[in-house]
């Protein structure tokens, strides 16, 4: 059975990340992207369906693990009542390969390790042929091969076949030294081609270690009280981007429940124009101006085109053409089906998205971010073409599997987006009708504060002729619809706390009211209540900001990882993780608690 998700590792070579558990087993990794199927899937399901274990016999061994500084080099520390070894788990970056290596150290004493090896290609669905082989350099190595895939484990000990376990598997043990170490390396390759080189693993560890040391470099610290938890998050992002094609995935997992044993189970190794637009922004104010310039570039060419043809999300790179459908091959998680792939969104309309890509390209202009001839044309026709469709209901934030509806945050976030073409030209100097958007601009908040706004309980609403509030009205502020101390605002929250606070964290909405479609029952989502966080600092509730913030850092693991909610009475994370999405509303909620320090911050 899969562990709880806060007790699994990351570590990724920007083009794929692999789940390491608190046992010392790979439980998920697909090969070569993080959309690829799984080589290991035992996340999903059981040990049959792809692992690899590498941990002390001992079975009282006990085990503690850290990062090496800003980086996704793990190191688990392994004590036994023999001795002591290091485990040192990472993918190199940068070597146009899919390795994965993992290096036992021997700290004290001597150590007698195990491995097991069950490979399972495409989703568990193929069963590779897997034999010995013997190199030009005299040494022995695995070599697995099923249809498009290969992979070959090199170094230490290779473990032998058996078939005790019912099924095929792959199994081994060794004896480390104090001083010794040990090199096991896996990698994956496509089996038409010539089988790769060995690598030099002393040598892709320093090199991997600058790189993410190198990118970590520009960020500023300053006096924040949640540096550390910021970093990090930065560094999450930067973790799920593909290096080559700049495609920002959600998640790097797909179909860990949002209820245990439910339905509620999605694909998210997939690229959210939404995400990589607040990707932009939290990087634009945390120093990483070329990092942010590239997101703009891949934001530019993920909507090129026909306006009316712009996804909400895409492939990695730029895939269009996402089909959502279920696997038998994976149980799910602890039994939470279906299992997914494919992400069924991608054919939404969510009016909410535009708005967020122009409210990020305005924070670039606002950044020194200066338009050419691509940029601004585009821009230009995507808002011709919100002006042609400003009137049409639409699927909402959060990708409602029910009927369209007119949602007061996806009205608001078209707003914005007029708001925002405004700004371009009167602030900035480009061409454009501001006139005319600004006409319509006006007109929609006309209609928001007349049909989003309920008089009766005093608040916006989720949707138009609703009574029920949603998390994503308090994203109001932070486009700059309203100030975060105006009356109906702050009449809003105390809305929001009284209908969607559950164990003093937020709902995204009430589930049981069927809005989506699905059914009812989900956990707090972490960025709601990041969101509220960043409400209450900037509305002058500095002290329950901080209060809120201090607990919701602690749902974090050991390694400063968050998923996508929170299971507050079974103290476990819940969802696809890492989740983008919430590290960037941590982002935000720190920077909105450290702005208080310095007197306000620019919308």
């Amino acid at each position: 059975m899969p562990l709880n998700i806060e007790d699994y590792a990351l570590i990724g070579d920007c083009h794929t990340a692999a789940l390491v558990g608190r046992d010392g087993s790979i439980d998920w990794l697909c090969l070569p992207r993080f959309d690829s199927p799984s080589t290991f899937g035992a996340l999903l399901g059981e040990n049959s369906h792809g692992r690899w274990l590498l941990a002390p016999t001992d079975p009282g061994a006990t085990a503690s693990r850290s990062y090496r500084g800003p980086t996704f080099v793990l190191d688990t520390e392994w004590e036994t009542e023999d001795g002591a070894v290091r485990v040192t788990d990472f993918m190199p970056i940068g070597d146009g390969r899919a390795d994965v290596v993992r290096r036992v150290t021997g700290l004290r004493g001597t150590v007698r390790m195990k491995q097991e090896l069950v490979i399972r290609f495409a989703y568990a669905t193929a069963l590779p042929w897997v034999r010995k082989v013997r190199g030009d350099d005299g040494l022995i190595r695995l070599l697995a091969i099923a249809g498009p895939d290969s992979v070959v484990l090199r170094g230490g000990p290779m473990p032998r076949a058996d078939h005790s376990a019912g099924f095929n598997r792959h199994v081994g043990e060794f004896t480390v030294a104090e001083g010794v170490t040990v090199d096991i390396v896996l990698t994956w390759w496509p089996s038409h081609r010539p089988h790769p080189t060995a690598l030099d693993a002393q040598e892709q560890l320093d090199a991997t270690m600058s790189w993410w040391r190198s990118w970590a470099g520009p960020h500023d610290p300053g006096q924040s009280d949640y540096a550390e938890y910021v970093l990090r998050s930065l560094l999450v992002l930067r973790a799920l981007t593909h290096e080559e094609t700049g495609g920002i995935v959600a998640a790097a997992t797909t179909s860990l429940p949002e209820q245990f044993g439910g339905v509620r189970n999605w694909d998210y190794r997939f690229c959210w124009l939404r995400d990589a637009s607040l990707t932009l922004e939290a990087l634009l104010l945390h120093g990483y101006r070329e990092e942010a310039k590239n997101w703009r570039n891949w934001l530019l060419r993920a909507i090129a085109g026909d306006p009316d043809d712009v996804q909400i999300m895409y492939g990695l790179a730029g895939e269009r053409y996402l089909p959502e459908r279920e696997l038998d091959s994976l149980p799910g998680y602890r039994g939470a089906s279906p299992v997914r792939v494919g992400n069924a969104a991608y054919s939404q309309y969510q009016a909410d998205v535009l708005g967020e890509v122009l409210v990020s390209l305005e924070k670039a202009r606002q950044c020194g971010e200066t338009e050419d001839a691509f940029s601004w044309p585009l821009q230009k026709a995507l808002l011709e073409y919100v002006e042609e469709n400003w009137q049409r209901p639409d699927q909402g934030i959060w990708e409602i599997r029910g009927p369209q509806r007119y949602f007061t945050h996806s009205r608001v976030m078209v707003w914005a987006a007029l708001d925002r073409g405004v700004r371009a030209v009167r602030d900035h100097g480009l061409d454009g009708p501001a006139d005319r958007w600004a006409k319509l601009r006006d007109t929609l908040r006309d209609e928001i504060e007349s049909k989003g706004w309920d008089d009766e309980r005093q608040t916006y609403v989720q949707y138009y002729g609703s009574q029920h509030v949603d998390a994503s009205l308090l994203v109001l502020p932070q486009v700059g619809y309203c100030d975060p101390g105006d009356d109906r605002m702050l009449s809003t929250v105390s809305a929001i706390e009284k209908d969607l606070l559950k164990n003093g964290l937020l709902l995204r909405y009430r589930t049981e009211t069927n809005v989506d479609g699905l059914p009812p029952g989900e956990y707090p989502f972490l960025a709601c209540s990041f969101w509220l966080v960043e409400q209450y600092a900037r509305s002058g509730r500095v002290a329950e900001a901080k209060q809120l913030m201090d607990r919701l850092v602690t749902f974090s693991n050991d390694l400063g990882l968050l998923s996508e909610e929170y299971d507050v009475a079974g103290h476990r994370q819940v969802g696809n993780t890492p989740q983008a999405f919430s590290h960037l509303a941590l982002v935000r909620a720190a920077d909105a608690i450290d702005e208080t320090k310095r007197g306000g911050l620019q919308r």
